[in-house]
């Protein structure tokens, strides 16, 4: 099987999507996703309690295509895309974790947790 991105799913979301797609998927909502999502988040808690690896792979890519399937409907409403999921989170985590990527110092993981909750309220301060 050959190697596939982010954009691939993408693709394969819209494709679904699309008024040649498949019927199941065009009549869902961002609101009608609510119960999938919850299912296969349950079902990687499962996994991870089970110490079920080979399982976990398979649920981490159930939730994965869940959310992929949400910022599709998403983008198709015009309130975002994928791409600004990706670019958020990506800001977010570095903002912060100053420790690793700023000037901040961590030693253990109580420290790093203390600075994360420092920058998480200095973020939503400046919002």
């Amino acid at each position: 099987m050959s190697k596939k991105t982010l954009s691939d799913l993408q693709e394969l979301a819209a494709a679904l999507r699309a008024p040649t797609g498949c019927p199941w998927d065009r009549k869902q909502t961002i609101a009608s996703m609510l119960k999938y999502i919850d299912e296969e988040v349950s079902e990687v808690r499962e996994a991870i309690e089970n110490g079920d690896h080979d399982n976990l792979r398979e649920e981490l890519g159930d939730v994965l295509f869940q959310l992929v399937m949400i910022a599709q409907m998403a983008k198709e409403k015009g309130y975002f895309g994928m791409e600004d999921v990706v670019g958020d989170i990506h800001h977010k985590i570095v903002s912060r974790h100053t420790w690793v990527f700023g000037d901040d110092k961590a030693e253990t993981a109580e420290e790093a947790l203390e600075l994360w909750k420092r920058n998480k309220e200095i973020e939503k301060s400046n919002k």
